[in-house]
């Protein structure tokens, strides 16, 4: 045995407990990793917590290394990065992420393991999960040069797709929030801010992230003639209404869904899960993703921490969870 791990476990809907469980030695093939930091999804994570995540998705929304189930006590997240204590010469001592809960030491299959590139700080890997994610929906609905696009909902996958759409040369990107806070965050982001109401119309590509109805009405509205809007939010067990009188036909608009489950179809030819993990690790070496990181909490406060993420009482973009030494 390789001694013992303690990890966050959701015991019922609203209420965390950290559980300690013996660890096995890794294995050949595999690595022993000791986690630095792990990040909150918020909006995903918050879900979980309060048991909402309806009996038909079970098997779509199980993280990759997922303990218990979301009818009972479950050990869910996948934002993870840490250092291998055993493995593989290649890779020992090597910061890497995982998609792997929130844990202090894990043992997991060595391909398991994406390696962080030395010039992205270990702080700020957390986020990878979250900008593959952006890639994924960026693949399936790519701008073209000089597009008028607009992000709705200026959480962390929104911030991440508004900030990787602004790299294409002569893209025009808008952040939409109901939050006037967030303009800050767009500034940081190279994009511009806007309230709903404020918000352009007639453009060519809206991505929605901001899990409303109201979001998605607005993103209907805000899309141009034969447009595309890209839904990326995550409702749980919340039946949502979706305008599709009015302009909705009139205009020809479409509805398409993203999720970051599957590649997306352009480029599941030629890219894997891992390849696209890579790219995304690559592009966290762009400092602009520091202001997704919002705060952070000793592993010991997470039972305290995640109700006032859930709630809201604790404001956050991505909240950092930081580890000690076992």
């Amino acid at each position: 045995m390789s001694g013992t791990a303690r990890a966050f476990w959701v015991r019922s809907p609203g209420v965390g407990e950290i559980r300690e469980s013996e660890l096995p030695a890794p294995e050949e093939g595999q690595v022993l990793v000791r986690a630095l930091y792990s990040g909150v999804s918020r909006a995903t994570e918050a879900l979980v917590f309060g048991g909402g995540v309806p009996p038909g998705q079970h098997r779509l929304m199980r993280a990759p290394f997922q303990e218990g189930s979301f009818d009972g006590a479950v050990k869910y997240g996948y934002l993870n990065v840490g250092v291998v204590e055993q493995g593989p010469p290649e890779l020992a001592g090597r910061t890497v992420f995982a998609l792997y809960p929130h844990q202090t030491r894990y043992v997991l299959p060595a391909e398991a393991v994406r390696c962080v590139p030395e010039d992205v700080p270990a702080e700020r890997a957390v986020l990878a999960g979250t900008v593959e994610t952006a890639v994924n929906a960026l693949w399936d609905a790519p701008p073209l040069v000089g597009d008028r696009l607009t992000v709705v909902g200026a959480g962390m996958v929104g911030c991440c797709v508004a900030r990787l759409a602004a790299g294409v040369p002569g893209v025009r990107v808008q952040l939409v929030d109901t939050d006037p806070g967030r303009a800050r965050v767009a500034e940081r982001l190279g994009v511009d801010f806007r309230l709903p109401e404020e918000a352009d119309e007639g453009r060519d590509l809206v991505l929605h992230t901001s899990a409303t109805g109201a979001g998605l009405e607005r993103a209907l509205e805000l899309v141009a003639a034969e447009g595309e809007v890209i839904e990326l939010s995550w409702y749980g067990d919340r039946r949502v209404d979706v305008p599709l009188g009015e302009y909705f036909h009139s205009r020809r608009l479409t509805v398409r869904s993203s999720q970051v489950g599957a590649v997306a179809p352009r480029r599941r030819g030629s890219r894997t899960h891992a390849d696209r993990l890579d790219l995304a690790l690559d592009l966290l070496a762009d400092p602009a993703f520091e202001v997704l990181l919002t705060g952070e909490s000793p592993f010991e406060e997470l039972p305290s921490v995640m109700p006032r993420l859930a709630d809201g009482t604790l404001s956050a973009l991505c909240h950092r969870i930081v580890y000690g030494q076992g």
